[in-house]
């Protein structure tokens, strides 16, 4: 007779009866904890909830403009320099654990921010504690991949953390409905919402700490190995489909702008409403596709996000943006092939790298795409000096070629 644990991890991610009772309480451990990470997200999102947060508290723009690169880059960068600690640790979750709680006392300190300072002050405190909170983030990407590659079988682990990104967006859906209301006008609630945040972190980190890890071989600790970057080639491919595909990350506040006055004024809360959408309806769904292959499910999203680019163009060129339900739904299609390249990135790392070096691919990967998405970032902006559809146009060509290269990457799910 199996356990109720396994049932449902079973139910939820297609294993058969064979899976074991360890597996499935580590997967459902993973779901919940992903799960109160990815709500804080969104409760903390620097693109809307911040930086509405440090105009209100009467930042300089020039600070706010600084807090969604901060978050960006801060979370990626510094991979490479932790990659080579968290493969010398016997068990690799309390990276993961250190990585959110670090960002729990991180929102702590922004609440504290808003509830004590305003103006230049603030804005630094701001951009301070968010930097503190992306290096945390950072911490707990370079790990997880390999603490989920040695804790949960291949074929399921797109389950494991698809399931999460649809239980949480429910969260951040009900959070996008209050911001479209205008019920969160007030500070008071956007900095409840980040104090809850805090908490949710916290409480993932306490409860990630159960996780049933098998102690792995000691390693020395390294730093900045670039061996798979020399001797791999498809982990440079890899990084090369990806790096082209991070404009489905880049590309939704242009499609914002899309039709004029009208789409701006419901711009912020559409986007937001958009993004956890996306994230419900797709990312169980594509988690389950990038079991069977994640090669072909970034192949796919990477031709849905171009077309979707293109509708969005066709649609100001014609006048439709004007229409106020235009652009949103098209941005909703377009988040959800977001959702596809996300869930089959993931994967396809944790199923190509090495057992033993998952850490270091995952450390490299982050760093390089930390890097190509400030040059992605900013052959966008170069783009946007002649208009939003100039910037949609450059990138559907990048995201067409992405997807395209995709193909050229080995099968992985089923070697």
């Amino acid at each position: 007779m199996t356990h109720p644990v396994t049932d449902v991890y079973e139910e939820i991610t297609g294993a058969d009866a064979s899976v074991r009772d360890r597996e499935a309480r580590n997967g459902v451990r993973h779901m919940v904890s992903l799960s109160l990470t990815k709500v804080a997200d969104g409760l903390i999102d620097p693109k809307l909830v911040l930086s509405w947060l440090a105009g209100s508290l009467g930042a300089p723009a020039a600070l706010t403009g600084l807090l969604v690169p901060i978050r960006e880059s801060g979370a990626l960068l510094p991979q490479i320099l932790f990659a080579g600690r968290v493969e010398a640790m016997k068990h690799r979750k309390w990276a993961w654990v250190l990585g959110s709680a670090g960002q729990g006392i991180a929102a702590l300190a922004i609440v504290v921010i808003a509830l004590t300072m305003e103006g230049l002050a603030a804005g630094l405190a701001l951009c301070g504690a968010l930097a503190v909170l992306a290096v945390s983030r950072a911490a707990c990407s370079v790990s997880y991949k390999d603490i989920l590659g040695k804790t949960v079988q291949k074929t399921r682990r797109g389950a494991v953390t698809g399931v999460a990104g649809s239980t949480a967006s429910i969260a951040v859906l009900i959070f996008a409905g209050l911001l479209l209301s205008g019920v969160l006008r007030d500070v008071t609630p956007v900095i409840v919402a980040i104090a809850l945040a805090s908490v949710l972190w916290i409480v993932a980190a306490m409860l990630f700490s159960g996780l049933e890890e098998q102690a792995s071989e000691e390693v020395e600790s390294t730093m900045f190995d670039l061996t798979p970057l020399k001797e791999d080639r498809q982990f440079r491919l890899f990084i090369a489909v990806r790096g082209l595909l991070t404009v489905t990350a880049l590309a939704p506040p242009y499609f914002v702008l899309l039709g004029g006055e009208q789409s701006a004024l419901q711009g912020l809360g559409a986007l937001l409403l958009a993004s956890a959408a996306a994230a419900f309806a797709g990312s169980y769904v594509w988690g389950r596709l990038s079991d069977k292959s994640s090669r072909k499910v970034l192949f796919l999203s990477g031709l849905l996000a171009a077309g979707f680019a293109t509708l969005a163009v066709l649609a100001e060129l014609s006048g439709w943006a004007q229409t106020v339900w235009v652009i949103p739904v098209i941005l909703f299609f377009f988040m959800l092939s977001y959702q596809g390249v996300r869930s089959a990135r993931s994967v396809y790392l944790v199923d190509m790298a090495p057992e033993d070096a998952r850490s270091s691919y995952a450390a490299l990967a982050n760093t390089a795409i930390g890097v190509l998405l400030l040059v992605t970032g900013a052959f966008g902006g170069l783009l946007a000096l002649a208009g939003p559809v100039a910037a949609l146009i450059g990138f559907v060509v990048l995201s067409l070629a992405g997807g395209v290269l995709a193909l050229r990457l080995d099968e992985v799910e089923t070697g």
